[in-house]
């Protein structure tokens, strides 16, 4: 089987070294801009994998297009509708598609199938993976455990048989509309532990945890998906990683917003939390902590007191 990955961010280039390393043939495309694609072009490597041998890179869409029975995708979610656009002008909805990325459109909430659905796409050929790891933990032979989730149930069983290893475990997902809000959500969680980190209030996370859970599980309710998803890996699941490592871009934006420093890495979860108020307005849903999240990074409260200010709420149902 034959994988062209697009996107040469951290995520990109760790699928193509892990398909690569499970003996599929990969190509990997990016931007002819793009400051990751020229390192890994020059190089054959970046801080975070070198690229196995045989690992084709080019910047030809039309390329990676042809080159794929299968195309992954981990770009900038914000980026995804073009993209989408520009690959279906050059037949790429006749093949399978996977998306590794975790995000909503920022403007109109959607979810990224959604995305690519309304791009011409056939559900029954799109794929998510999603779920907790760090790219820093998988190569160091670290193992973890992800969901394959979509719309056909075969199609989700191949693709997550296919793929895994010793090191990446694939679940089988049930609730595509639940693995897709549930992944995107954490990313704001994992801001507001990062400002928690900051402010030296680490024991707060606890709280957090357990209402980031219950406030996503009523909006996924809402939106017609399993609530139980929360509770799973696409959301609760991967809050080690993103609400307490190291090598969390969301909890470490949120940390350094609290400290007053700049933060120049993508942090899918400041996107998120303007995605996820639109989506509270549409479907009615109180989403107290993503709103919080909101006006910290777009309204400019002070982050501290804006997260503090949930703990006065006269209900804990209320948090």
């Amino acid at each position: 089987m034959r994988f062209s990955v697009l996107g040469c961010g951290r995520w990109g280039s760790f699928i193509t070294w892990y398909l690569s390393s499970q003996g599929f043939e990969v190509l990997e495309w990016g931007r002819e801009t793009s400051k990751d694609y020229a390192i890994l072009k020059q190089t054959g490597e970046n801080g975070y994998v070198k690229l196995n041998r045989g690992v084709t890179l080019t910047s030809d869409l039309k390329e990676a297009v042809d080159f794929a029975e299968v195309i992954v995708i981990s770009i900038k979610s914000q980026g995804l509708r073009g993209l989408g656009q520009r690959l279906r002008e050059m037949g790429g909805n006749a093949k399978t598609v996977i998306l590794c990325m975790k995000g909503l459109e920022e403007d109109t909430g959607k979810r990224l199938t959604e995305v690519m659905l309304e791009s011409g796409f056939d559900k029954h050929k799109l794929a998510v993976w999603v779920g907790p790891g760090h790219i820093q933990e998988f190569t160091q032979g670290k193992p973890n455990c992800m969901v394959i989730d979509g719309y056909d149930a075969t199609l989700i069983k191949s693709i997550a048989d296919t793929l895994k290893s010793n090191l990446i475990r694939f679940y089988y997902g049930e609730d595509i509309i639940g693995s897709e809000i549930g992944a995107a959500s954490k990313n704001v969680m994992g801001i507001a532990a990062g400002v928690l980190d900051g402010g030296g209030f680490k024991s707060l996370k606890g709280a957090l945890m357990s209402r980031g859970a219950r406030e996503v599980a009523r909006l996924i309710k809402a939106m017609g998906g399993n609530e139980l998803s929360a509770y799973g890996l696409c959301h609760l699941g991967d809050y080690e990683t993103t609400l307490f490592s190291e090598y969390s871009n969301n909890r470490r934006f949120g940390e350094e917003l609290y400290k007053g420093v700049k933060f120049d890495k993508l942090a899918e979860g400041v996107y998120t939390s303007k995605a996820m108020m639109v989506l509270a307005d549409k479907y009615g849903v109180e989403l107290p902590i993503t709103k919080a999240v909101y006006n910290i990074v777009y309204e400019n409260h002070d982050p501290l007191a804006e997260l503090l200010t949930l703990f006065g709420r006269k209900s804990v149902s209320e948090f």
